[in-house]
This record gives C-alpha cells, sequence and structure tokens, in this order.
C-alpha cells in the first residue's frame, strides 16, 4: 500500500447528528418576562430535597420571543460546588437552537452572595454566547427560601 492511500477500512469516521424534537408547540410553552417568574420555573424543575444538600446547575432556553424551550441539568456537585462545563451548555443551546440562556444553580449553603467564581463563570458564559449570537439573559442562585438574580442586581 502506498503511504498516502487511505482504504474504507482504515478510514472510518463517527457520523454526527444533530436533532431537535420540540413537544409543546412554541405558542404553548411558557413565557417569562422577570427573574421571579424564572425562579419559579427552575424551582418546580429542582428536587427540593436536595437543594441544601448537593449543589446543582441548570440552563433555561428560550426562543426569541422568550418562551422556554427547555431546561438543561448541566452538573450536579457536592456541598460546596459543581462544575459547569461551557461546552456542554452551548452545545445544548445550540442544539436546542436557542436564542437566548438563564443559568440558575444553588447554595446549599443558603448564602444568596455570588462567589467570585459565580462571577467569573457568568462573565465568562456571556463572553462566549456573544460569539454565537446567543444572550445570557441572568444567572440565578437558589436556596430554599430566596433567590439573587445577577441581572437584577446589575451585575450581567
Amino acid at each position: 500500500m502506498k503511504k498516502h492511500q487511505v482504504t474504507n477500512e482504515l478510514f472510518q469516521v463517527a457520523e454526527v447528528r444533530i436533532s431537535y424534537c420540540p413537544r409543546i408547540k412554541a405558542k404553548d410553552r411558557l413565557q417569562v418576562n422577570s427573574s421571579n417568574e424564572c425562579m419559579n420555573i427552575f424551582r418546580k424543575a429542582w428536587d427540593q430535597d436536595l437543594i441544601e444538600y448537593q449543589e446543582e446547575f441548570k440552563a433555561m432556553f428560550l426562543n426569541r420571543g422568550n418562551r422556554v424551550i427547555g431546561i438543561y441539568s448541566v452538573s450536579k456537585g457536592g456541598t460546596a460546588g459543581t462544575v459547569a462545563d461551557p461546552k456542554l451548555i452551548f452545545a445544548a443551546a445550540l442544539k436546542a437552537s436557542a436564542s437566548s440562556i438563564i443559568l440558575c444553580h444553588n447554595h446549599p449553603s443558603g448564602n444568596l452572595k455570588p462567589s467570585q467564581a459565580d462571577i467569573n463563570l457568568t462573565r465568562k458564559l456571556k463572553d462566549g454566547a456573544n460569539l454565537l449570537e446567543i444572550s445570557v439573559l441572568d444567572h440565578i442562585i437558589l436556596t430554599m427560601f430566596d433567590y439573587f438574580s445577577f441581572a437584577d442586581e446589575g451585575l450581567l
């Protein structure tokens, strides 16, 4: 066999497929217009038995009309942190053809103040989303009884 000759046996590449299967008509999806509405939707998607036990990170994807396409569970961590991989968030957002994203994670400690790591991650995700022409509208921190909104506090 010649050095540059490639046969079918040697050249096998996996096929990548992208699909999007909405189950709810766009007009029937929930529409969000405030951090409070977003928090209520996230709270319903959260296991309330774990909100003070284990940190989780989720992303809500919206269409152009701020209607909820879906919520993606990004990660679950320990009592003091979790890893939110931007590649996973953006892969899911692109697959859902999202126009905007609302980020959310809980603080099992009950402390609503964002950490410097929370602020840095939000900035990193917002910068990455801008390159993809996706808006990060908010980042919400949930506790058992309250929430913190980066948008409401002018941190976006």
